[in-house]
């Protein structure tokens, strides 16, 4: 799954395209894939989606939350709405994967790779170097925002290393990670079509240990904690929705339940910049630590001095820039958050 940054367009004919969109499908339809498969009995249950949504609207309302597209310096508009797409739905990857699907049936074709290869390799080499060089208590050599050297050798250092990629897609992402060293590989979709072409793109390739889940992000049946968490893409799409503030909120609900203590979320996104990816990071911990002091206080106890859920960690420094505007930026951002 992935997103991509469209132009600003007129409101009319934009509200006009989400009421179509609204229209023609339901929000329902998220969770059929996953309730089709085994996952429900072999995870255990979550909260229904009316009860998440209505969870995420009041957390919304209670904080000073703006979403990614809000920090946007390419804004033509200050108070511009934040940009839809059919790419915000699961009607649209649940068709583009069918396709994909087929294509690689007839013809062997494994389907886009999202951003490009050369980043796609790019982030597995960036994130084995970080994931060793945290095995081997080396983290100063990204708190103090040096750069270190390239890992030649270190796979047993991975062998540790639970790793979880949300939206998966076609899975390409976790074969480049295994290739890395990285041996407990899962990837998870709510489109049922894009579990079934990465399961056969890993038959085919030789990666049997790469294990494939159908399962929704936002309300995901996980019970399983992961020590490295990959999102490539898949946080653009949630912010494509109407609904993309409200939801990316429960992004990060449930991806706070899914990632370790002392494990590490790294997302890339072509959405959102660094600063935009921390800035929202930092308003979830807000929300969080807020949360947990209120309920604190309600029940007569102490409030806690817990740290937030998340801290920033490194991003990707060496992707190609550009300037405009008199800002120096990069059309992809990697970026590293680390579970307190």
């Amino acid at each position: 799954m992935a997103g991509i940054r469209l132009p600003p367009e007129d409101n009319d004919a934009s509200q006009a395209r989400a009421t179509a969109a609204a229209d023609l499908i339901s929000d329902d339809d998220r969770s059929v894939a996953a309730d089709s498969w085994s996952i429900k009995s072999d995870y255990g249950s979550t909260l229904d989606d009316d009860q998440r949504h209505a969870d995420a609207s009041d957390a919304l309302a209670a904080v000073p939350y703006r979403a990614a597209s809000d920090y946007s310096s390419d804004k033509e508009e200050p108070d511009a709405e934040p940009v839809t797409s059919m790419l915000g739905f699961q009607s649209y990857w649940d068709t583009a994967y069918a396709d994909e699907l087929v294509n690689f049936r007839e013809h062997g074709h494994a389907g886009e790779v999202w951003f490009g290869a050369d980043v796609m390799e790019m982030v597995a080499s960036w994130t084995k170097r970080l994931c060793i060089d945290i095995s081997r208590g080396q983290l100063q050599n990204h708190l103090d925002d040096t750069i270190s050297q390239p890992v030649v050798q270190g796979e047993e250092d991975l062998s540790s290393w639970s790793v979880l990629d949300v939206g998966t897609g076609n899975g390409l992402l976790l074969q480049e990670l295994s290739k890395k060293g990285f041996s407990d590989l899962t990837g998870t979709d709510y489109s049922e079509g894009a579990i079934d072409l990465a399961r056969s793109i890993a038959d085919r390739d030789g990666f049997t240990n790469i294990k494939f889940l159908v399962d929704d992000a936002l309300e995901t049946k996980l019970d399983k904690k992961f020590k490295l968490v990959m999102d490539k893409g898949t946080l653009d799409a949630i912010g494509l929705h109407p609904d993309g503030p409200i939801k990316r909120i429960m992004y990060w609900d449930s991806i706070s339940r899914l990632v370790s203590p002392k494990g590490l979320l790294v997302i890339t996104s072509c959405n959102s910049t660094k600063d935009e990816l921390v800035q929202e990071v930092d308003n979830f911990n807000q929300r969080r630590v807020g949360a947990s002091q209120v309920n604190e206080t309600c029940g007569g106890q102490e409030a806690s001095k817990d740290p937030p859920p998340f801290r920033y960690l490194d991003h990707i420094r060496s992707y190609p820039t550009f300037m405009f505007g008199g800002t120096v930026g990069s059309r992809v951002a990697t970026v590293a958050f680390l579970r307190n």
